[in-house]
Parts: structure tokens; sequence; C-alpha cells
């Protein structure tokens, strides 16, 4: 059995997704939720093979969920949505494929069979016509955009003590690596995330977010001063009287920094 999540924040939705499911027999739906912060808790804790998920939910939405479990620990996702534009980021994130409101009967099995090929790891044999759509799609919103887009994370969701913490990235002064995991600096909080520094600089605006050193990440709009020190490396001050110490290996951040 395929074990599936249905995550939508309108009800009728998501009775409209379970109905869809009922006649595919080897599809189990395990939970239904109508917020992302329900669904990444959910996620975490139930480990499903399958998710619908919706895009557009109030406070923690569909990418804001991938985003919180990581890409590389999301189950099959199915992304759920009334515009199509998000295809193009449906198509970044790996998705299995998305499903427009109101769910067609025949899109909707064919994203079903996406799913259970994904999930038997078999080669996927796409709709050729539906692959076309969506490449016109894709290609269209990378014309109009000129290049293409990254849409860098405006939250960080944080789990912990069976909660979700939502921190806005513009409240964030510094990242520091902890082991396993990242802490996370905004005033007099911080917060630890389980995730890389990699992966966390990957979501974070390059323009605003600048690697300092191997376990420092610094908000530059923060930065009160910079410290030559006679190695080559240099020390960050932060307005807030913080030092954080910068490597040589990262001098390219100075440039940065100074701009």
């Amino acid at each position: 059995m395929i074990r599936v999540l249905i995550v939508d924040d309108e009800p009728i939705a998501r009775r409209g997704i379970r109905q869809q499911l009922r006649s595919e027999a080897d599809l189990e739906v395990i939970g239904e939720y109508g917020d992302g912060a329900a669904a990444i808790e959910a996620i975490t804790g139930l480990a499903p093979d399958l998710v619908f998920l919706d895009i557009q939910m109030p406070e923690v939405g569909g990418f804001d969920v991938v985003e919180a479990i990581g890409i590389a620990r999301m189950p099959a996702v199915v992304f759920v949505t009334a515009y199509d534009e998000h295809a193009l980021r449906a198509f970044d994130v790996h998705a299995v494929d998305y499903v427009l409101k109101p769910i067609d009967r025949h899109r909707f099995r064919t994203a079903v069979e996406r799913a259970r090929r994904r999930l038997a790891h078999a080669p996927e044999q796409l709709d050729s016509q539906f692959n076309s759509q969506l490449n016109k799609r894709i290609a269209a919103v990378l014309g109009e955009l000129g290049r293409p887009a990254h849409d860098f994370a405006k939250r960080l969701a944080i789990k912990g003590d069976g909660r979700v913490i939502l921190v806005d990235v513009d409240e964030v002064d510094r990242l520091e690596a902890a082991g396993n995991y990242v802490e996370v600096h905004s005033g007099a909080r911080h917060h630890l995330v389980r995730e890389t520094m990699a992966s966390l600089e990957a979501r974070l605006d390059p323009a605003r977010f600048v690697r300092v050193s191997r376990s420092s990440i610094v908000n530059a709009t923060r930065v009160r001063e910079l410290q030559p020190m006679f190695n080559g490396d240099f020390v960050v001050m932060l307005r807030d009287g913080t030092k954080v110490a910068g490597s040589r290996r990262y001098r390219a951040a100075l440039d940065m920094l100074t701009r």
C-alpha cells in the first residue's frame, strides 16, 4: 500500500482529493491536514509515501513545507494549485506532478500513476502532450524573467518541542554551525535547525546572507564593521556587538559586505 497524506487549507478540496483516491485500491489515506505547520509535523512523524500538497496556504505554504523538511527527505509530492504558473517551482523541487483546481479526473489519475512509477523506482514514461504543455509554460516563465528564477526562502520553519516556529529571514542576524545542527540567531533568540550549512546557504539570498567562514553566515545588513587580521583572516562586527570570525578562504565575502 502507498501511504498518503492530504494537505489543503480548503475542506472541500481535501474532500475532493479523498473522493478521487477512493478508486485507487493501492493508496491508503493516513491523514488530512489543513495547514502547512501541521503538515510538517505529520510528514516528520508519519513518514508517508506520497503527499498531495496545496501550494497556497496561509502562513506556511506548500513550498515552505518542502523547505522545512528538505527536498532530500521529502516523500513523493503532487502539488495542488489553482495557478499553473507554480508549475515552474514544482518542477524545481522535483515534484512528481501537479494538478490544477478544480481537479480533472484524468489529470489526477495521470499524477497518481506517475507517483506509482516514482515510488517503484521505475523510469517515468511521461505523457508527451502534457510534457509539451509543461515545457512551454516553463519556457514562457523563463522568457518573461529573462533568466532562471530562484525564489529564496522568506521564512525558516524550525521544528521543536512539538511545534513549528516560523522565523522571518529578515530578522536573522547570523547562522552558526553546531555539530549536526545550525544555530539560527535572531536578536536575543536562537534556534537549532537540523540542516547543513550548505543547504541553508542555498536557500538564502546571497545578496543578503554572506558566508564568512566554514561555520558562519552573516546577514549583510547587520554588519557594522570589518576588522582585517594580519594573516588574511578578518573579524565581522555586527550591530549588536557580536564578533564573527571570518576566514581568508572566504575573502570574497569582504567585497560583498563592502558594496
